[in-house]
């Protein structure tokens, strides 16, 4: 039997391997969890499993449902706004605070690799011709987009800060994962933002620094609130095209009544 360290492990394994398969898209809003299948693909019990959902459902990334279990969290439009709200006034601040101080030459060179991958990903789409990232390179991305930003927030020496942003970026990614893989143009313009707001950072230019990233989040903000609309449209379309499929079939039917005379 499993001491109280062995158990608290479990828990901290289960908790960053849902983290991890939410963030990656694997486990996307709306989806319900089950129990069985992911302690056994875990291997481990239930009991820490649970412990921690639990705790994910506290922090807000799960919803849990009486008697039927708990799912990944469903974003109405107000939460992606209030979301983004809460990111630019953590971001913003943190970003005016690492302008203030030298970067650590480890911070400067993973920030700098950073820009070169996303430059990497827009060209590997220029080559092949389509017109988004796949599913797999847009994972790709969002590991390169929130190490980016997680190193400037770390920069600024606040660990609460880098704990309630990062929390905030895996609840917009489990969103994100709904959208149409970035194209070329957007990538180009995240390319300039990344590298306009670290070149202010190096130049100890606070308020630029703080102008950026806030101008930066705002535009992704409406980019997400559009990609919304047209999620709810799609919805909307799904649902009266399967309405009209069920009137359809039903007049179909042959008449019983008529028959059996």
């Amino acid at each position: 039997m499993p001491n109280g360290d062995g158990i608290q492990s479990m828990q901290e394994k289960a908790y960053f391997h849902l983290l991890r398969r939410m963030l990656s898209g694997e486990l996307s809003a709306g989806t319900p969890l089950s129990e069985a299948a992911l302690a056994n693909e875990m291997g481990i019990s239930r009991t820490p499993l649970r412990e921690a959902i639990r705790r994910l459902a506290g922090e807000g990334f799960l919803r849990q449902i009486p008697n039927r279990g708990a799912m990944v969290v469903e974003f109405a439009k107000r939460d992606i706004v209030e979301l983004y709200e809460l990111r630019e006034a953590l971001e913003v601040y943190a970003v005016r605070k690492a302008a203030e101080h030298k970067l650590r030459s480890a911070d400067l060179e993973y920030l700098e690799r950073s820009l070169r991958e996303v430059l990497m990903l827009r060209d590997e789409l220029l080559s092949t011709g389509e017109f988004g990232l796949t599913s797999e390179q847009m994972q790709r991305f969002v590991q390169i987009d929130l190490g980016f930003h997680s190193t400037l927030v770390r920069a600024a020496a606040n660990r609460r800060i880098l704990k309630a942003m990062a929390d905030t970026r895996v609840l917009l990614n489990v969103f994100a994962m709904r959208r149409k893989g970035h194209g070329a143009d957007l990538l180009g313009e995240i390319h300039r933002y990344h590298g306009d707001i670290l070149k202010a950072v190096i130049q100890k230019d606070p308020a630029e620094a703080a102008r950026l990233m806030g101008e930066h989040i705002r535009l992704s903000q409406r980019e997400r609130l559009l990609e919304y609309d047209e999620w709810e449209r799609e919805v909307v379309l799904r649902q009266a095209a399967s309405g009209l499929s069920a009137v359809v079939n039903w007049g179909q039917q042959p008449d019983t009544c008529e028959t059996e005379r």
